[in-house]
């Protein structure tokens, strides 16, 4: 091996990021094809609870351990009555649902999604329509759910048995409203207005929420970043996150070039950072805005048979991606590009869980199964809590079409001091060739190697499928440690996770 194709990483317990928050590995359920209908919710399955939650899907989101979902949309929110999904199941009206052109039969809302959050053992992040309502609905709805009792819209909530307020914390309010697919589509300036006075009433309701105001829906859009910043100049003191959204897809079927696209992720956070400055700036103000990077994954493989869809029907499978290999790489590698921004981007949400776009997929009647972007998923999940620090890298790099200068290395670290565990997240970009990598641990001495999980495959385009797991993790890594120093070596294209403990 020529030394071209070594790397270095140093790491040192001073180097800290910020501490991540928890609900930096969220996820997000909305009514759209078979994400709840068929997803989380299947009455007549055999491992459905009496309510009708899959037992066998909520087992895999505790294997996640994912902290917060968001709920119920996403584009469907735009139009959505929440009034439509309380009270009594079989008074409730069927409706339209203009974003997706489906039937929306509105057999669970919010309460019973509550429940099935407390059975996955997570919270709910919540979105407010602001398309097509606006201030008294949004305020309703938070008197609804958090208020204990005595008023009109609390005292409802009780009267269809939840006599204890959902404590709901985290509020997002509405969705891509930049966008010009969006139901009620508004301009920067309507739609900071708007935002601006439901977040002052939402608070008033209850002073303790977390709002999360719209950002673009994607760095593409012509209006970003100038969204953000008149957006945040109406609404900067009275909302707590700004909201980011990408997906990124593999359509020219370039590889190194496919893996890269975390570099444009990145430098889309740069850019919403500054401009968050920028207005904490203009307006002197002291706080400091912090990112909700909530809807991100990979999105491209179902695009063409979701235009074959007949409208109006009731959860349709539609957005039904079947993940490759390379797809977890580029999974984990958001994964950890999101690590490396931990001191701002305190939230984020993997669109979605459960069929959508979705790293657990289900058989309606059938098995639930991992889909090959669980896997880097649940170790960033599971691993990642802690401190992010910073490490130093030094990587040989490639340049691709749209990216020069790539390195072959993509790195992320965690540090756990309350667990004494320090997790080393790696990525081998190299389409050819595996990676000497040595890693510089003096900072941790007294540490040792637990672990080396890998994730491999000489296919990049292998799947998972309900009869077959082609693609799963193994801990026959080759890491090992001496006087201070980890040496391994990375085979090509491979996700990989070093784990050191006391």
């Amino acid at each position: 091996m020529t030394d071209q194709k070594k790397a270095k990483i140093t790491i040192d317990r001073e180097f800290k990021i910020g501490e991540i928050d928890k609900r930096l590995y969220g996820s997000f359920i909305e009514h759209l094809g078979r994400a709840v209908y068929g997803g989380i919710y299947e009455l007549d399955h055999p491992e459905s609870t009496e309510q009708g939650f899959r037992t066998d899907v909520i087992e895999l989101v505790k294997e996640l351990q994912v902290p917060i979902v968001r709920y119920p949309g996403g584009n469907m929110v735009s139009a959505y009555n929440w009034e439509d999904g309380v009270g009594p199941v079989s008074q409730r009206p069927k409706k339209l649902e203009l974003a997706w052109r489906v039937i929306e039969p509105n057999y669970i809302g919010t309460n019973e999604f509550a429940d099935w959050a407390k059975l996955a053992q997570t919270e709910v992040m919540m979105a407010v329509n602001l398309g097509t309502r606006g201030i008294d609905a949004a305020r309703n709805l938070v008197e609804y759910c958090n208020h204990p009792s005595g008023s009109y819209w609390s005292d409802l909530r009780r009267s269809h048995g939840y006599k204890q307020p959902h404590a709901f914390k985290t509020w997002c309010l509405g969705n891509e409203m930049d966008g010009p697919w969006q139901v009620g589509h508004k301009t920067a300036d309507e739609y900071g207005r708007l935002a601006l006075e439901t977040a002052k009433a939402m608070k008033l309701v209850d002073p303790t929420i977390e709002l999360v105001a719209c950002g673009s829906s994607n760095a593409n859009m012509p209006t970003f970043p100038e969204w953000e910043a008149t957006t945040l100049d109406h609404t900067y003191e009275e909302v707590d996150y700004l909201s980011l959204h990408q997906y990124y897809g593999n359509r020219s079927g370039d590889t190194a070039n496919y893996l890269a696209k975390t570099l444009e992720m990145d430098d889309f956070i740069k850019t919403v950072i500054a401009t968050c400055d920028y207005i904490k700036a203009k307006k002197r103000s002291k706080k400091t805005m912090h990112l909700s990077f909530d809807e991100w994954n990979v999105w491209f493989h179902s695009n063409q048979q979701d235009q074959e869809i007949e409208p109006w029907g009731i959860a349709p499978p539609q957005l039904e991606d079947v993940y490759t290999f390379e797809d977890a790489l580029l999974v984990g590698s958001i994964l950890m590009t999101l690590l490396r921004h931990a001191d701002r981007v305190k939230m984020a949400c993997m669109a979605q869980l459960v069929n959508v776009i979705a790293p657990i997929m289900t058989e309606t009647g059938g098995s639930a199964w991992k889909q090959t972007i669980f896997y880097p998923y649940m170790h960033v999940s599971v691993f990642g809590r802690g401190t992010s620090l910073q490490p130093v890298v030094s990587s040989p790099k490639y340049d691709s079409k749209d990216f020069t200068d790539v390195p072959y290395l993509d790195s992320a670290v965690v540090w756990n001091e309350e667990k004494e565990e320090l997790t080393i997240f790696l990525l081998n970009r190299d389409l050819e060739e595996s990676l000497d990598l040595n890693i510089d641990i003096r900072s941790f001495s007294d540490y040792r190697l637990k672990e080396h999980i890998v994730l491999e495959n000489d296919n990049l385009k292998a799947v998972n499928t309900v009869n077959q797991t082609a693609v799963k993790p193994h801990s026959n890594g080759n890491a090992s440690l001496d006087a201070g120093t980890i040496s391994t070596q990375l085979s090509k294209t491979s996700w990989n996770v070093i784990r050191l403990g006391k």
